[in-house]
């Protein structure tokens, strides 16, 4: 080691320059507000809450992607029937009542008909006197016949006399007679029953034809008149229709009238059904325009029959590109695309839970017009939109809602 470095080796015993405390104190109280500072801003934007908008995930039906046109209408019945009397009684019996099946031809009711019974039994009677006489007039008939006969063989032969041949003709034409009367008296006889057994048919209510009973209009005791005009009188009985008959009356305006033709596939749901959809085809549309709405009635026909269906329920009616599958009909599970984050090979979607998001594996099916199918979540669901680049999984969020 050189001569001059261990020259230089000294120790310094100059006095220590001291740190007043009110310095030290002030050291320290910066530090921990620095620190505090820091922690602080860390808290803050930890825990600030990322505005997002957010969707629905919903349910939809496939058939909603080839859906030309929308229209609203009710269930009516083609075939539908007040049924009523052609003559004024006193409803004595009722035998069917609000949804009863009656077939064509049924009694469903009867007014009171004693005197209209009593009229039959009159008939039959002078019926059967009328036809008595009639075998008595063909009895007589048959003796003038043969008594003319002998006496027309020995006039030829000259043992009797004209006179008396005469005579013998005259009764032959006379029983003759008697039985072409007899007869017509017969006729007349069975012509006043029929009409007294018309008249008997006409107190019982028969139904015109098979049909289910919608409404009773009468009870037993109600005076029932083929118009109703009496104070208290009933016209109809009961009403009746068709099920067989039902379609779908719906509204098409004009300017869309174009995208509907005969026997095009429809789509039809009823309010009161509103998670089953019914195949249809359009029956017929009705040429003549309603001017105050600017529409034509189409009337549309059920594919399949459904006791559930009943007449004036409220229906909506898709009318289709094409035929519906039976996999077209059941519902699907979609959501907007937009709300599909993508990591590599996996998707999924953050679904909302209070005021955090937490990040769903889902998996993507068939496109369904704006919407895309997703399996992992259910119908109702709410999943953040945007912005999804600054979502994580518990990130906390702010609802901006977004109605789609």
């Amino acid at each position: 080691m050189p001569s001059d470095s261990l020259h230089n080796l000294t120790i310094d015993k100059s006095p220590p320059i001291k740190t007043s405390a009110a310095k030290r104190r002030w050291q320290t109280v910066w530090s921990v507000f620095a620190v505090l500072l820091i922690a602080g801003l860390f808290l803050l934007f930890k825990g600030r809450a990322v505005s997002i908008e957010t969707t629905s995930v919903s349910q939809v039906y496939p058939t909603q992607s080839f859906t030309r046109l929308n229209a609203s209408g009710y269930v009516v019945a083609q075939r539908k029937a007040a049924v009523s009397s052609k003559i004024t009684g006193r409803l004595e019996w009722l035998g069917v009542e609000e949804g009863s099946r009656v077939t064509g031809g049924q009694i469903v009711a009867r007014l009171e008909n004693r005197d209209l019974a009593a009229g039959v039994s009159q008939g039959e009677a002078a019926l059967q006197n009328a036809s008595a006489l009639l075998e008595q007039a063909h009895a007589d008939l048959s003796d003038a016949a043969q008594a003319f006969r002998r006496q027309k063989d020995l006039l030829g032969q000259g043992i009797v006399a004209q006179a008396d041949y005469d005579v013998v003709d005259a009764r032959f034409k006379r029983a003759a007679a008697a039985t072409a009367g007899a007869k017509a008296a017969v006729r007349v006889s069975a012509a006043k029953l029929e009409g007294a057994r018309i008249n008997y048919d006409y107190s019982l209510l028969r139904a015109p034809f098979n049909a289910v009973v919608l409404t009773k209009n009468a009870d037993v005791g109600d005076i029932i008149t083929p118009l109703g005009a009496a104070a208290n009188a009933k016209a109809a009985v009961f009403t009746i229709a068709d099920m067989g008959s039902l379609r779908v009356e719906a509204d098409v305006s004009e300017s869309n009238l174009g995208l509907v033709q005969n026997g095009q596939p429809c789509e039809i749901t009823l309010d009161a059904l509103p998670n089953t959809r019914f195949r249809g085809a359009v029956h017929t549309i009705v040429p003549t325009a309603d001017r105050t709405k600017a529409s034509v009635q189409v009337k549309v026909a059920f594919v399949d029959s459904d006791s559930r269906i009943l007449p004036e329920m409220s229906a909506k009616v898709a009318f289709l590109e094409r035929e519906a599958k039976r996999d077209d009909q059941k519902p699907r599970i979609a959501v907007n695309p937009a709300a599909i984050v993508k990591s590599g090979a996996s998707e999924g979607l953050y679904l909302l839970k209070g005021d955090r998001v937490v990040f769903v594996p889902v998996t993507t099916g068939a496109r369904l017009g704006d919407l895309v199918e997703v399996r992992g979540v259910k119908s109702g669901d709410k999943v953040a939109l945007r912005p999804l680049k600054r979502l994580k999984d518990g990130s906390k969020v702010s609802l901006t809602e977004k109605k789609q």
